[in-house]
């Protein structure tokens, strides 16, 4: 998937409301989670990644900061971001408890 052309979201768009349910994409193009919840506004929110699993069963809830991700929307609106950590960097992070 080519992302220079997609629409970068600014830091008023890095909200729970608009992040919720987002794919995020590692560094080649593999989906490596979705976007559980954030906790905090803007690039200091950090954000909740459901990574693994089928259909959100047995996934493994993981934190990282929202400027870890480059979120934007693609040419039909949908939001998604992109990160330098690949499905097994996520894995690797401790498991988040809410």
């Amino acid at each position: 998937m080519d992302h220079t052309l997609h629409q970068r979201l600014d830091e008023t768009e890095k909200t729970d409301a608009v992040l919720t349910g987002a794919t995020i994409y590692g560094p080649d193009d593999e989906t490596v989670g979705t976007v559980s919840h954030l906790h905090g506004v803007g690039s200091d929110a950090e954000i909740v990644i459901d990574v693994g699993g089928f259909l959100g069963i047995g996934a493994k809830p993981v934190v990282i900061r929202v400027a870890e991700i480059d979120f934007m929307r693609d040419e039909d609106g949908t939001v998604h971001g992109v990160t330098r950590f690949d499905k097994e960097a996520l894995k690797a992070l401790p498991e988040h408890h809410h």
